[in-house]
C-alpha cells in the first residue's frame, strides 16, 4: 500500500514537531519584550546535547514592549556563575527574522545558529542568549542546560 500525500505530510509535520519540542527555560531577566517559546532544533531531550561539529537552529518567538530600531545578540556560556562570551555567526537581531524597527506590542520570531566548534570542550554548562534593543534593554534573556560532546 502507498501512503497517499496526506498521511506522508502529517508524518513529516510529526516529526518536525519532535524535534522542535519548545524547551523549559530560565527567563533570566526580560525586561522590555516577553518570551512565548525557545526551540532549539535538534534538541529531542533536556540537557540538550550538543555535538562538536555541529551547528543547532534557534528560534525564539518573543513580544515586544517597546520600540526600537534595531537589537543586538549576545550568547554566553555560564560556568560557576561566569558568563564566558561565545560568539554566533550572526548577532544583527534585524538580519535574525526580525523585521525592525521593532514596534510595541508585536510578536517576532528571532532566528539564529548555534555553532559547536571542534575545539570546544566536553562539558556541562548552561547557554545565556540575550536580545537588547537599542537602550540596552533586555528584550528577552533565557537559559538553558547543555553538555557538549564529542
Amino acid at each position: 500500500m502507498v501512503p497517499s500525500p496526506l498521511t506522508l505530510l502529517l508524518a513529516l509535520g510529526a516529526a518536525a514537531t519532535a524535534l522542535a519540542e519548545p524547551l523549559r527555560f530560565v527567563d533570566c531577566g526580560s525586561i522590555d519584550g516577553s518570551i512565548q517559546e525557545v526551540n532549539v532544533s535538534p534538541c529531542p531531550t533536556q540537557p540538550c546535547l550538543l555535538h562538536k561539529g555541529t551547528s543547532y537552529s534557534i528560534n525564539v518567538t518573543f513580544a515586544s514592549k517597546t520600540e526600537s530600531q534595531g537589537s543586538k545578540a549576545r550568547v554566553y556560556g555560564e560556568m560557576l556563575h561566569v558568563d564566558i562570551p561565545f560568539p554566533i555567526p550572526e548577532p544583527d537581531g534585524c538580519k535574525s527574522g526580525i523585521q525592525c524597527p521593532i514596534q510595541k506590542g508585536h510578536s517576532y520570531s528571532y532566528l539564529n545558529k548555534l555553532p559547536v566548534k571542534s575545539e570546544y570542550p566536553s562539558i556541562k554548562l548552561v547557554v545565556k542568549w540575550e536580545l537588547v534593543d537599542d537602550q540596552d534593554q533586555m528584550l528577552f534573556c533565557w537559559k538553558i542546560p547543555v553538555q557538549i560532546t564529542s
